[in-house]
Formats: C-alpha cells, sequence, structure tokens
C-alpha cells in the first residue's frame, strides 16, 4: 500500500501550481553550467570534472556552504551568461510545474569581481521576459544584500539599482548573518521602502542572536516577509506577531537537511498548527540536489506529509507573494483544482 502512496503523491506534487519565493539564481548554477561557462570565458577551475564539483560539496554549516557557493560564481561574467544562468533556471522550473517564481540575486558577488550591475540585471531581465513568453513561467526579481559586507556597499548598490527599478519587486538581505544583524542595514531597506519596493531579509536557521535578528525584522525593518524563519518557533510573541501580520515565512527543508541536519518537518507543521504561512522553497538547489518537488516529496517521504498539508503550504506561497492580486486569484484556483 505504501509503494502505491509514494507515486500517486509524486503525481499531486507535479500537478499542482507552484510558486517559489526563495531561491537564490546563483544557487542554481549547476556543475555542468560551471564548466561549460569556464571554458567559454576562458577560466580554469580546480576541479576537472563536474562529478569533482559534486564531490566538494562538503559544507555542514552556512559559512562552509558560502565558500564554495562563491567560488563557483566566478565563471559568470557576461550579461548572456546571466541570462543563461536565469533560464536554465526557470526550465527546470517549468517541468516541475512552478508557475511563478521570486528568485534572488546578490550583485554585489560580481560587481566585487569587476561585472557591472547593468550586465547582471540585464541578462536575467532578458531571460525572465523569455521565460514568462516560452515557458509560462512567470517572476519578479528581489535584490539581496550581501550582509557580511558594509551598509555602505548596499546602499550604493541600491542606487545602482534605481534606473531598473521596473525590473525589481523588492529587496532582501542574505549571506552570513554573524554579527550582521537587520539594524546594521535599516537605513537601506527604508530608502529601499521610500522607492516603493518589498522587503525581506533572511533569518538563518540557528544563527547567533537570531530571535534578536527575528524582532528587529519585524519592528525596526517592518517586513513583508521572513525568508527561513524556523526559530521563531522559540518564542511564542514571535509566532503570534508573525500570524496577526500574515507574514510568510520561506522555508527550505532539503537546505536545512544539509545546513543544520533537520528537514525541519517539525517545524514546518507546527507553523501551519499556529497559523503561520509556512513555505516550501528551494534555496540553492544546484548544491542542495533538489529543486521544488524534491522538497517537497522529502517531506511525503521522510514525515508523512499529507495532499492537504502539501496543499496548504503551496497555498501560502501564492498569498504571500508580491504578484498581481487578479493572477494570484487565478493560480489559487487552478491549485484548488487539483485532486
Amino acid at each position: 500500500m505504501q509503494e502505491e502512496a509514494k507515486p500517486s503523491m509524486l503525481d499531486f506534487v507535479q500537478q499542482l501550481p507552484k510558486a517559489e519565493l526563495h531561491v537564490h539564481l546563483e544557487g542554481t548554477l549547476e556543475p555542468e553550467h560551471i564548466f561549460s561557462l569556464a571554458q567559454r570565458n576562458g577560466i580554469e577551475l580546480a576541479y576537472k570534472t563536474p562529478e569533482e564539483v559534486v564531490a566538494a560539496y562538503d559544507f555542514h554549516d552556512l559559512p562552509s556552504f558560502l565558500a564554495i557557493y562563491y567560488a563557483a560564481m566566478d565563471v559568470l561574467r557576461t550579461e548572456e551568461d546571466f541570462y543563461e544562468l536565469a533560464f536554465h533556471y526557470f526550465e527546470r522550473a517549468a517541468a516541475q510545474n512552478v508557475v511563478y517564481v521570486e528568485p534572488f540575486f546578490d550583485p554585489q558577488a560580481h560587481t566585487s569581481r569587476g561585472v557591472a550591475f547593468d550586465t547582471v540585471i540585464n541578462g536575467i531581465h532578458r531571460a525572465q521576459k523569455d521565460a514568462a513568453a516560452t515557458l509560462g513561467v512567470e517572476s519578479n526579481l528581489i535584490l539581496c544584500f550581501l550582509r557580511d559586507l558594509s551598509a555602505e556597499s548596499a546602499a550604493e548598490h541600491l542606487e545602482m539599482a534605481v534606473p531598473h527599478l521596473d525590473k525589481l519587486i523588492g529587496v532582501g538581505l542574505d549571506s552570513d548573518e554573524k554579527d550582521n544583524p537587520p539594524a546594521k542595514f535599516a537605513h537601506v531597506f527604508a530608502r529601499a521602502r521610500d522607492l516603493g519596493l518589498k522587503l525581506t531579509m533572511h533569518c538563518d536557521v540557528n544563527q547567533k542572536d537570531i530571535l534578536e535578528h527575528i524582532g528587529e525584522c519585524l519592528d525596526l525593518i517592518k517586513v513583508d516577509r521572513i525568508d527561513h524563519g524556523i526559530n521563531a518557533l522559540e518564542d511564542d510573541s514571535l509566532c503570534t506577531e508573525i500570524a496577526r501580520r500574515g507574514l510568510g515565512l520561506t522555508v527550505c527543508p532539503v537546505s536545512n537537511r544539509f545546513v543544520v541536519q533537520n528537514l525541519t518537518a517539525a517545524e514546518i507543521r507546527d507553523m501551519l498548527a499556529r497559523g503561520m504561512k509556512a513555505t516550501i522553497n528551494s534555496d540553492d538547489p544546484a548544491y542542495f540536489r533538489a529543486y521544488m518537488n524534491e522538497n517537497f516529496m522529502a517531506l511525503v517521504e521522510e514525515a508523512d506529509f499529507s495532499k492537504d498539508e502539501i496543499r496548504t503550504l503551496n497555498r501560502n506561497a501564492f498569498e504571500v507573494s508580491w504578484m498581481d492580486e487578479a493572477k494570484k486569484a487565478d493560480y489559487l484556483s487552478r491549485l484548488e483544482q487539483v485532486q
């Protein structure tokens, strides 16, 4: 009986229209693509095969992951590189019936290597347009600041983005969280809000001062969404406030299993029971070897998540997304039709 259930659930997960709200485009850079870009751009790699690259994915916490992550993106140099990066992700998303995405990109990781801001965002934006036209995957882009760099650098990159505001829906904050609280970037996010952008911030799992960081996101920054946010469950008052505001939490189960050795399935269930808008996402799928369907199926296979739970998580994602309300209603209607 159990053997029959898994294929049935896989088919259900595949059929559901899905929204992904927490995926780093740089984290979708597959090993084979790293090699093709390195060859095209005349870059010598430390690895001889894509398999050696995968074998090097030996990370057990956030800093060890980031060290590998930033080294790999050095192969991204031209507008065409960024176009391919984004479009290849959208192709994989479309194959899993992901119909809407709010992807992150990290411009500071590229401008620090001498790649122009315009090169990065123009390549990604062109891929977004082509993905909508040819794959049926719509998207809105989020500019992420690197929290281990200065607030001044973040402010400079926000100003670089001003001529491209029509290409952006919001700003976020990612990278190494230790000793880099939300408050450090308060004036940058206030400026982004004045520019009409939505606000989100990473509150990664089990980081130093994490409860204080979540509190600052709520009370100082006044975010529209929280990325990760699992540790809010340690404080009932935080949970109550997050639920009261209807804030989305973009949880990444397989990523959590790599970084904190826990799929966090019990925590996701707890969020749902508390009325918190938990959503499921892939984070850096090329590194964690799991896109959206694999994340949902991990919850099914390892924690026996039901169809109702999977549907609720998807419904939450559309509801807390920043898409047009009419489109949101259409996607929600399509979601409910899948049995």
